[in-house]
């Protein structure tokens, strides 16, 4: 997406204009990162105000929406992904993005994930996941550990996570991405990326949860002696298996672009019906065909 016609005589704005509410997650918390990033994105990009859309489902990450000065929704938990289909396909003028945690996109919304992923509906899905359920005050969530300590495991949990990657390949997205919240510019960088792919782009980005799980992501982050380490630069983005092969690697894996495929988007897919559809009827208006079909019932 990028700057267009209707836009080149608009004045710019800044991300001052574009802040909504004050953020009101934990301090220290990782989703500030990922915030901060999108502002400066839609800045960067000057899409209009208008036409800046964020969905979001339930949880401390779908508190998202309250902080853009823009249009958004704050949807039921786990259907943020629906609603957001309902949009796009809707409204093919505009990119959808959604954000979404750990908990609302993989476990009561895993099904909608998957759907949104195999359709290929164009929109960005933003996951920021912090292995634990926050907003409730420190559940185990699909992504916590093995042996992971919460009100719902007091003695470590036995379930093994979901890893995100393997589950996003799988159900055939065609964009794929991983970030960590403490490195804005590689933020960035997925984001550019993930805006300018047509279909469903999705970005799996650790976010520290430093109220109930701090530290769970130091060992991807150099700060604190870990190693970020990027998607090698040989790497074929366009190779689903190469893919798979780097999603299988031990935490904290690989950052940076796993997969990238053109695949045609529902949305273009539907447009074409609706065509073919419009012109079998003669190009009539839609009213004229409610009309029509109204008046076989009188």
């Amino acid at each position: 997406m990028i700057a267009s016609a209707e836009t080149a005589f608009r004045p710019r704005y800044t991300r001052k204009e574009l802040t909504g509410n004050q953020p009101t997650w934990c301090p220290g918390c990782g989703d500030f990162g990922i915030l901060s990033i999108y502002l400066k994105l839609m800045e960067k990009r000057q899409v209009p105000l208008e036409k800046i859309i964020s969905v979001s489902g339930i949880g401390c990450s779908s508190r998202f929406p309250y902080f853009v000065n823009a249009h958004g929704a704050h949807f039921l938990h786990g259907r943020a992904l629906p609603f957001a289909s309902g949009i796009s396909l809707s409204r093919p003028d505009l990119h959808v993005f959604v954000f979404t945690g750990d908990g609302d996109a993989l476990s009561i919304g895993g099904n909608h994930l998957d759907h949104a992923a195999r359709k290929n509906v164009k929109m960005t899905c933003v996951i920021m996941d912090n292995s634990v359920y926050g907003l409730t005050k420190h559940q185990t969530s699909p992504t916590s550990p093995v042996g992971f300590r919460s009100k719902t495991d007091p003695t470590g949990s036995l379930d093994r996570p979901i890893n995100p990657m393997k589950k996003l390949i799988a159900a055939g997205a065609t964009f794929v991405a991983r970030t960590n919240s403490h490195l804005p510019n590689h933020i960035l960088e997925m984001m550019e990326k993930a805006i300018d792919h047509d279909g469903f782009s999705v970005i799996h980005c650790l976010s520290e949860c430093a109220q109930f799980y701090p530290g769970a992501f130091d060992k991807a982050n150099p700060r604190k002696g870990g190693v970020f380490e990027l998607v090698p630069a040989d790497h074929d983005v366009t190779d689903e298996l190469a893919a798979y092969k780097l999603a299988l690697a031990p935490f904290p894996g690989y950052f940076g672009v796993f997969y990238q495929t053109a695949v045609p988007t529902k949305n273009s897919l539907e447009a074409k019906l609706i065509a073919d559809a419009q012109q079998k009827a003669g190009n009539a208006s839609a009213l004229d065909l409610m009309t029509k079909t109204l008046r076989r019932f009188c």
